[in-house]
């Protein structure tokens, strides 16, 4: 959870929206006591997405995937025209 006055809100509102986007609690607190007034979250926050994360369970790449490509084809990959 992220805590800020309200003069710090004020400031940096942008990258306190851009948290509460990602999933952050935002507590805006008020006076010199830093009571709590408001709270800021997004409505939908973004998922947080991995590279490489599958939906399907169990994918598994085949050896075939790590064998040399043809020649025929590396030609073609590296601009040797059809």
């Amino acid at each position: 959870m992220i805590t800020a006055t309200i003069f710090e809100a004020k400031t940096n509102f942008s990258n306190l929206v851009k948290q509460a986007q990602k999933g952050e609690m935002v507590l805006i607190t008020s006076g010199r006591s830093k009571t709590p007034v408001a709270r800021l979250e997004a409505i939908n926050p973004v998922a947080k997405r991995r590279l490489g994360a599958l939906e399907t369970p169990g994918f598994v790449l085949s050896e075939q995937f790590f064998e040399p490509l043809p020649e025929e084809e590396l030609r073609l990959w590296n601009g040797g025209g059809e």
